[in-house]
């Protein structure tokens, strides 16, 4: 198991979608790569949820996902943190066992 990578998950709203993903984009040093996808959140926290939501039981979010390395990791939530102010932004961080390509 390779100990100096991860996975960080970000879900954020669809609204916050640009300012997140210029946020990756631009920032320094570059990242090596990631994966956005649309998502729907279930359960708990349907306070900002538009009526369309709250019939469906579903809340749009949007899913990225980047695999890393560790030492990267704390700088670059701690810069997420500090420029960008997006409300109801949930992250986690998992352990990469392996990372390649097929070529």
């Amino acid at each position: 198991m390779d100990h100096d990578l991860c996975k960080l998950n970000l879900v954020f709203p669809v609204t916050a979608e640009d300012q997140i993903l210029d946020f990756l984009l631009d920032s320094r040093p570059a990242l090596p790569g990631f994966t956005s996808l649309r998502v729907e959140g279930h359960g708990a926290g349907f306070e900002n949820a538009s009526p369309r939501e709250m019939v469906r039981g579903r809340i749009e979010r949007r899913l990225v996902f980047i695999v890393l390395d560790r030492a990267r990791l704390e700088s670059l939530l701690a810069e997420l943190l500090e420029r960008i102010a997006v409300p109801n932004l949930a992250y986690w961080v998992e352990p990469v066992e392996q990372f390649g390509q097929f070529k």
